[in-house]
């Protein structure tokens, strides 16, 4: 048989000169330029037994689980939340009857801010990006007639995750809820805020005590919970590559497991309970392969740099969403076919949990019809296309592996060379992931423009714009918010909210563990704003440093 240089001199060069190839940019999202051909040349030193072994067995390049979806299908979480806590109840129901198997809860801009709904700094902005949320009560009324035994919930939140999360469990215990038995994830990465997202609150160092007082408290009071999901969306959707949202995402994860170490956790205790959250964009093979590599470069270092021993500890579980920064508003329609393809690369990738994006999520919140036709694209891969009912269908494809090598090994670099700046925080304080996050957007905004990258419906094949219905946000809820806060105010017990908020303050002052306080905060109804400002008095506020 040929070997692969002998079939490229002797084969394709020749026929390109009959039919030369296409003027075409080639190249993959992370600038990573494909072979026209990958034989077995290209494994050479490849071993089947160390680098991809058996699924449910380390490394867990093909899968955490060994039957993977022939065993339980991915969660069908999709992402929702506007208006009022009514609407998005409304909607959870809506979802949960449409055959959706867990929730995901996104929040208000005031929220993710730590601002109530009456706050000056709200106005205009309460329920446009999701539910408004500003103390126990709309919790409440959020997941009314929803078992949280029965049903996973997954919490985007951040910096003020302890409090939300402190509300969730308060509303499950008013129910007699067995708190061992209730199940889900909150977001609770606040590296990446600073990263990609900012919408911090406080400075580095105390953000993360705060994420790692979740550490410690989630396993021994809530086992099931996922207390943190170390999200590379918001970073892939700020511009980063493939590669940079890998290698950053798992540098944040080392991070927290470090600082928890520092603190004298036992790695095999709250390791088990980390989650991670990718974006999965347009470049097919490209995002199969990034989940495999995360999932074998988390096992070789929890193991082999960090020590653990329990294989759960080295197992990177994950969800995954499609990219909303791939779905154009023009010719919304064509997202549906681009949303479709992204979450075909998440199933093959063996994501444990998929949010699907609606087609006009560009234009505004999505419509119920858009959010069903998103689980629908979920619903056909799971039974009508067949690729479930196989463990890892590509394992052994020679491009697939070398491709989950290489992208491997580029994180890889990018991780030692955050290490060698000092770490996550320290690149942080330097600029290191904005400068490089921002050389990225600006080569592929320049490929788009140049037209050097095709994107169907914005830079070729276009036509007339489209009209498609939109979903505002009717003013009247923020002041129905107004309204319950001043009624929460009115009803409860001012010295139990004054004795919760001080037992927080001094938490923060002495540096023990805040959930505490915070459950404490959220059975007394303190608001949002109120714990929010009394842990700025103590931790003070962020100002993000000026690049030059």
């Amino acid at each position: 048989m040929k070997t692969k240089n002998e079939w490229m001199q002797s084969v394709y060069q020749p026929a390109t000169q009959k039919f030369p190839e296409r003027k075409y940019n080639f190249k993959n999202l992370s600038d990573m330029d494909p072979e026209p051909i990958y034989t077995a040349d290209d494994l050479k030193d490849w071993d089947a037994e160390r680098d991809l072994g058996y699924p449910g067995e380390f490394p867990y390049t093909r899968g955490v689980q060994p039957s993977v979806y022939r065993g339980k299908l991915w969660t069908m979480r999709m992402f929702a939340g506007f208006g009022s806590a009514e609407q998005t109840n409304e909607r959870f129901h809506a979802l949960l009857k449409a055959g959706q198997t867990g929730l995901s809860t996104a929040f208000d801009l005031p929220t993710l801010m730590g601002y109530d709904s009456d706050h000056p700094f709200s106005k205009g902005e309460v329920g446009k990006c999701g539910v408004a949320v500003s103390s126990l009560a709309d919790m409440e009324i959020l997941f009314r007639g929803i078992d949280p035994e029965a049903v996973t919930t997954s919490m985007t939140i951040n910096s003020p995750a302890n409090a939300i999360w402190a509300m969730y469990i308060a509303n499950a215990q008013k129910q007699g809820k067995d708190l061992t038995r209730i199940g889900g994830t909150i977001q609770n990465d606040i590296l990446k805020e600073f990263i990609a997202q900012k919408e911090f609150i406080y400075p580095p160092s105390p953000s993360v005590k705060l994420v790692i007082d979740t550490f410690e408290w989630g396993p021994r009071v809530v086992p099931k919970w996922n207390f943190i999901s170390v999200s590379g969306y918001h970073i892939r959707e700020a511009g980063a590559t493939g590669v940079q949202e890998l290698a950053f995402t798992l540098a944040d994860g080392f991070h927290y497991v470090e600082k928890a170490l520092e603190r004298g956790l036992d790695i095999d205790e709250f390791a088990p309970r980390i989650s991670f959250f990718w974006d999965i964009h347009n470049d097919f093979f490209e995002e199969i392969a990034k989940l495999r590599a995360a999932r074998r470069i988390w096992a070789r270092q929890m193991r082999d740099r960090y020590g653990a021993k329990n294989p759960r500890s080295w197992m990177l579980r994950t969800h995954s969403q499609t990219a909303g920064v791939s779905l154009p508003a023009q010719q919304p329609l064509n997202n549906i076919a681009r949303v479709a393809i992204q979450a075909l690369a998440a199933v093959l990738g063996g994501t444990q949990s998929l949010h699907t994006d609606a087609f006009d999520e560009a234009l505004a919140l999505p419509t119920e019809e858009a959010a069903t036709i998103a689980l629908r694209t979920q619903q056909i891969i799971a039974y009508e296309t067949g690729v479930a009912g196989v463990v890892d269908p590509l394992a052994g494809s020679y491009y697939v592996e070398k491709l989950t090598n290489d992208i491997e090994a580029a994180a890889m670099g990018y991780i030692e060379q955050i290490r060698a700046l000092g770490g996550v925080e320290a690149g942080i304080e330097s600029g290191f992931f904005q400068l490089e996050m921002a050389e990225a957007a600006y080569r592929y905004q320049r490929e788009v423009e140049q037209g050097d990258r095709i994107i169907v419906g914005v830079n070729d094949f276009v036509q007339d714009a489209v009209e498609v219905p939109i979903q505002l946000i009717d003013p009247q809820v923020e002041r129905v918010q107004e309204a319950r806060l001043a009624q929460v105010r009115r009803e409860r017990d001012p010295k139990r909210v004054e004795a919760a908020l001080g037992a927080l303050r001094d938490a923060a002052v002495t540096g023990a563990n805040t959930m505490p306080a915070f459950l404490e905060s959220a059975h007394a109804y303190a608001t949002l704003g109120e714990q929010m400002d009394t842990l700025k008095k103590v931790y003070g506020e962020y100002v993000e440093p000026v690049l030059v």
